[in-house]
């Protein structure tokens, strides 16, 4: 009907409006884009027009060009409500949030108890860390609509955020009628049961997700994924579907194959996490290191701004530091090209601050992902992906759409620099009985499965007067784990908890610990290295995925294979072995105390000349115009 409409009027901006509606939703989005652009030259002043043409560029990720068209529909229509909230959130994906609240407020003018305009509103308040004023905002908009999912959804987000896992959980599974992946509600719901340790319904939801992961639902996030699932199929499949949704390749890449010829190799490092974070605490000592006249290197922090501390010293460290909070992916990646940045460093991953969506630009000739996320991202714009023989084997390099790059010794980088608290505090101080045997597992809640937490509770039936010190990540942690244990014919006193608190002193407290249990399918990461920095040892279990092979490879370049086992009875009986074997245990302690400084897991030095002679490798190989390849340093 639309053709036939056009073939009798092909100047009729309604016509090409119509087709532009369909054409939209058949999500052939650059024929949409033409049709309403059609439409707004045989008329100027069609704000319907510039509106959904703004909707299509946002799919499009073409953010400067989207906030144009919706402004255009507001000069038409002053009062186009629809139209000051696509405004205000082509503002929010250019990273200027502070103006979004202007187009909200503009909306709410208008509409008081508009619930999109209220939602969007709060949200904007969550993206400048004023959380306190979102949650007025999200039950403002719950007064005007109560039960809405959308502003359901949202608050919940933000309640994650500020680590209240329980109310979000109650937000998550009120929404009537969410469909099976909408909104990663699955993952995220799963995720914050994971933090509480209520696992009530942890087997349903984990063999639910499964089966919808591999029906190629997008209903988690990737890095959710990683510490309730240990294949790796599932893995790059979860990955692969994250990027198609959310940070496809971009049609029109930044970097156009020129090659730079520049005396140093220009290396940037992009993260949110350059301030007091496990990431930069292990990989400041490599900024310091970096030899400087080989390479020059550049932080592209999209992090908070933290002055002191940690952020100071990679500041100094580094050739620039550039602080992006508040450009688009795009304005990052078109400033990765003007500096002609040979080898852009993806430190996050799909992990929280992550920001793959600058990569999907393609800003650089050679793009890698390296520490934060430990995985493939299953994205062509990736090149290679960092790792060692034992995250990720031979045999595992078909679950990549990376290539490997192979380090000797761990892949992990740490810092020889690292400060301990002067001091021990006593058992008393931290919680722990003044006697007993003291096991202990400093990951984060979310990486404990009941499977694990049934071996530690056997544990501590077989060494009497024994203890379990766990970080308290939350507020609910405590007190459904101490359920779980009594549940396990284990008193809940037995249970001690650790707070957050700063690596310095964490590091002194850690020294109280007689021995360290790793997590499966997701290990140790930063703090299997604190337990090897504090010396204290720890056990575990190679698993079968990048995630649940990091604390073999942590143990083997420390030199401690043999506290790596191959199954989870011999993880157990190997724990309880040391548990009940004091010389073997002190023996374990002098090693880690003896060669705490000499070990390759430790030697910045060594680390940094391996990964620059990767950078090398992967550098020359471009200025060849050669593909990347897998290769072994």
């Amino acid at each position: 009907m639309i053709s036939e409409a056009l073939k009798v009027d092909p100047n009729s901006a309604q016509a090409h409006f119509d087709q532009g509606l369909v054409l939209q939703a058949l999500n052939r989005s650059d024929e949409a884009l033409a049709s309403y652009t059609r439409a707004i030259d045989l008329n100027p002043y069609f704000a319907e027009a510039f509106f959904n043409r703004g909707n299509v560029l946002r799919r499009l990720g073409r953010h400067e060009q989207e906030l144009d068209s919706y402004t255009n529909a507001i000069r038409i229509r002053g009062d186009y409500i629809k139209a000051l909230n696509g405004q205000g959130n082509a503002l929010r994906d250019l990273r200027r949030s502070e103006e979004a609240l202007a187009s909200y407020r503009q909306a709410l003018a208008i509409e008081p108890d508009d619930v999109a305009a209220l939602t969007n509103y709060g949200n904007a308040l969550r993206d400048l860390n004023r959380s306190g004023e979102a949650f007025v905002i999200y039950d403002r908009a719950l007064a005007a609509s109560p039960d809405d999912k959308i502003v359901l959804f949202n608050r919940a987000i933000g309640l994650m955020t500020i680590r209240h896992y329980e109310r979000a959980i109650v937000d998550f599974e009120r929404p009537p009628g969410i469909g099976a992946a909408e909104g990663h509600v699955q993952g995220h719901l799963l995720h914050c049961t994971m933090h509480c340790g209520d696992w009530r319904s942890y087997r349903t939801d984990w063999l639910l997700i499964i089966e919808n992961v591999r029906a190629k639902q997008h209903c988690i996030d990737p890095f959710e994924l990683l510490t309730v699932c240990g294949s790796e199929a599932d893995h790059l499949l979860c990955s692969q579907l994250c990027v198609k949704k959310e940070c496809p390749p971009s049609t029109s890449p930044i970097w156009r194959g020129e090659r730079y010829r520049h005396e140093r190799i220009r290396v940037a490092y992009l993260s949110g996490d350059f301030h007091d974070h496990p990431t930069a605490f292990l990989a400041a000592g490599l900024f310091e290191h970096h030899d400087r006249a080989r390479f020059e290197t550049i932080a592209v922090s999209f992090g908070p701004d933290q002055q002191l501390g940690v952020r100071a010293r990679i500041r100094d460290a580094v050739n620039h530091f550039c602080d992006v909070r508040q450009k688009s992916g795009r304005d990052v990646a078109e400033l990765l090209r003007d500096l002609e940045v040979d080898n852009g460093v993806d430190l996050r991953g799909f992990t929280e601050r992550g920001r793959p969506k600058i990569l999907a630009f393609r800003p650089a000739p050679i793009q890698v992902g390296y520490l934060g996320y430990p995985g493939t991202m299953g994205a062509d714009y990736m090149d290679c992906i960092i790792a060692d023989r034992i995250v990720i084997p031979k045999s595992h390099r078909e679950y990549c759409t990376e290539k490997v790059v192979y380090l000797p010794d761990s892949y992990k980088v740490n810092d020889s620099k690292r400060q301990i608290a002067e001091g021990t505090p006593s058992r008393a101080e931290v919680g722990l009985p003044h006697a007993g045997f003291v096991f202990c597992s400093f990951n984060n809640s979310y990486k404990i499965t009941p499977t694990a937490f049934d071996i530690w509770m056997r544990l501590l039936r077989g060494v009497e007067g024994s203890a379990l010190w766990l970080l308290e990540s939350n507020g609910g942690v405590a007190r459904h784990l101490q359920r779980e244990a009594a549940d396990r014919g284990v008193t809940p006193e037995r249970l001690a908890f650790a707070p957050f608190i700063s690596s310095e002193d964490h590091l002194a407290r850690c020294r109280l610990a007689d021995l360290c249990l790793d997590t499966l399918p997701c290990n140790a990461h930063t703090t299997a290295s604190d337990a090897r920095w504090a010396g204290v040892p720890m056990v575990t279990c190679l698993g079968s995925s990048f995630a649940g092979r990091v604390g073999a490879s942590v143990l083997n370049a420390a030199g401690l294979s043999k506290l790596i086992s191959r199954s989870l009875e011999d993880y157990e009986q190997l724990a309880l072995r040391l548990a009940t074997y004091d010389n073997a245990l002190f023996a374990l302690k002098d090693r880690l105390r003896m060669h705490r400084k000499t070990c390759s897991l430790f030697d910045t030095d060594r680390f940094r000349r391996h990964i620059e002679a990767a950078y090398m490798t992967m550098w020359e190989r471009y200025q060849d115009g050669k593909m990347p390849e897998s290769f072994a340093v």
